[in-house]
């Protein structure tokens, strides 16, 4: 699979680089704009309608992070821009005085990147909210920037009229607003920008950014033309990588579909041809209960009360002849008593060597290990045990630790662990998990549930099968 992630990364910084399009003399000069922009902002300043702003520092040699074209020019960020902060007066709005209609009050919550999300997130406040309010205005196509909490966290306003949070600020364009808002943006969504906020974060437990640093960010600044021909190549290379995105996607979905397929005709034995040399399942089954005495003789396990015949309703497909239905836990040893939660703040102290599982896979690592065998884990609480949003039954390898959310078990022949794990993945729980709010599948009911035995040889060949066939969708 592509990841087109990292490649939109990658076509952002290449972008705002100036390494996507050509430098074309008709162009002009970043100068040019930016004198045509300082012009502009004077005559706003004459007029009363933006302050004066403090001057910038000077950008040093050292501080540049990368070449851009000579047409272009390293400039802070407030020199192409006005950056508006929130109003935090006595005329600064009550959260609980905001409604659901009304003039948009936005906050971090509301940004999605791109714009500002209506949902029921979104506060608005009154017109006498919004007239006593002195900052903090928006106006169609400003850009709001977050710089409390989630800092970076930006989006294009796409309404007349609106206001910000005391989180946020408004950077706003006076001239060629469309077009230098747009290349804005991609510098907002390049790694240069994170990396820039690094430089100035003041914050400790609440990540802060002063607008008065915002300022002074690196911006490289390419003429206007160009700008226009940048977005223009973004979006196009971006489309073009939406629709490997949907091709992926649908890739994804039918490899699923695909295999879930393929595990229930393996679990069928449709994947693969009976032979009589491999004898019957019943001679496997009996060997198993050999074994099983055995090792209760030899105190390594406990004596279980039998399990219940498996009733005609109960089986949910035709296997073959030389195949037979058991009871999961009459062929399967349970380890769950060896099991050891550790907590997350025990966790923390220890050395992250062995892996520790929970009832979705691993989610940690420790310091030591309970296991050092190949097992079937098998997920025995959460969600995912109806919504199967990830494998319930998965095999744990080498040296490692489980905690209390996942059951272990072993088998008396272990080859069969792998067809029991396709089996639990293929199948429905609902009839053998309890709860809804908080459901689990425990040790009792998970021993009932009804699982095709196949001869020991064919069990390898369907392992081996579904592994290849599964291999080639990944």
């Amino acid at each position: 699979m592509i990841d087109t992630k990292a490649l939109r990364s990658r076509i952002l910084d290449l972008a705002i680089q100036g390494k996507l399009t050509e430098q074309l003399e008709s162009d002009g000069t970043a100068e040019e704009l930016y004198q045509q922009i300082q012009a502009e902002k004077l005559a706003l300043i004459k007029e009363g309608k933006i302050k004066k702003e403090k001057p910038l520092p000077e950008i040093s040699a050292n501080e540049i992070p990368f070449e851009i074209p000579s047409n272009w020019k390293w400039v802070r960020f407030s020199n192409v821009c006005v950056i508006i902060n929130g109003d935090r007066g006595k005329n600064y709005p009550a959260k609980s005085s905001l409604k659901k209609e009304g003039i948009p009050f936005i906050s971090a919550l509301n940004l999605n990147g791109k714009s500002v999300e209506v949902d029921d997130n979104l506060l608005c406040l009154s017109d006498e909210q919004y007239e006593r309010l002195g900052n903090g205005k928006l106006m169609k196509d400003d850009i709001a920037i977050c710089i409390r909490g989630s800092l970076g966290k930006h989006g294009r306003y796409p309404f007349e009229k609106g206001a910000i949070a005391s989180s946020l600020v408004i950077t706003r364009f006076f001239t060629e607003k469309e077009t230098l808002g747009n290349y804005e943006m991609l510098w907002l969504d390049s790694t240069m920008f994170p990396l820039e906020i690094k430089k100035y974060d003041s914050g400790t437990a609440q990540p802060n950014l002063a607008a008065e640093n915002l300022s002074k960010f690196l911006y490289p600044l390419p003429p206007l033309a160009e700008q226009k021909r940048i977005v223009e190549r973004v979006e196009e290379i971006f489309s073009l990588l939406d629709t490997i995105d949907k091709a992926q996607e649908k890739y994804s979905a039918d490899s699923q579909i695909l295999k879930a397929k393929l595990i229930t005709a393996g679990i069928q034995g449709k994947l693969t041809k009976q032979l009589e040399s491999d004898g019957t399942a019943e001679e496997l089954y009996q060997q198993i209960q050999v074994e099983k005495q055995k090792l209760i003789k030899e105190g390594k396990l406990k004596k279980e009360k039998p399990l219940p015949p498996i009733s005609t309703d109960e089986i949910p497909f035709e296997i073959p002849q030389n195949w037979m239905w058991v009871r999961l836990g009459e062929i399967m040893w349970n380890r769950d008593s060896e099991r050891i939660p550790v907590s997350v703040a025990d966790r923390k102290k220890l050395k992250k060597v062995y892996d520790y599982y929970g009832a979705s896979g691993v989610i940690d690592k420790v310091e030591e290990y309970l296991f050092d065998k190949r097992l079937l884990l098998i997920g025995e609480d959460g969600a995912n045990l109806l919504s199967r949003s990830t494998p319930i039954a998965f095999m744990a390898d080498g040296k490692y630790w489980v905690n209390n959310h996942a059951h272990v078990l072993d088998c008396y022949i272990e080859n069969y662990l792998d067809f029991v794990m396709y089996y639990i993945n293929a199948i429905s729980l609902v009839p053998y998990v309890t709860g809804s709010a908080q459901p689990k599948l425990n040790q009792d009911r998970m021993n009932k549930i009804p699982i095709p035995l196949p001869p020991l040889a064919e069990q390898k060949r369907i392992a081996a099968v579904l592994e290849k066939l599964l291999g080639t969708l990944e």
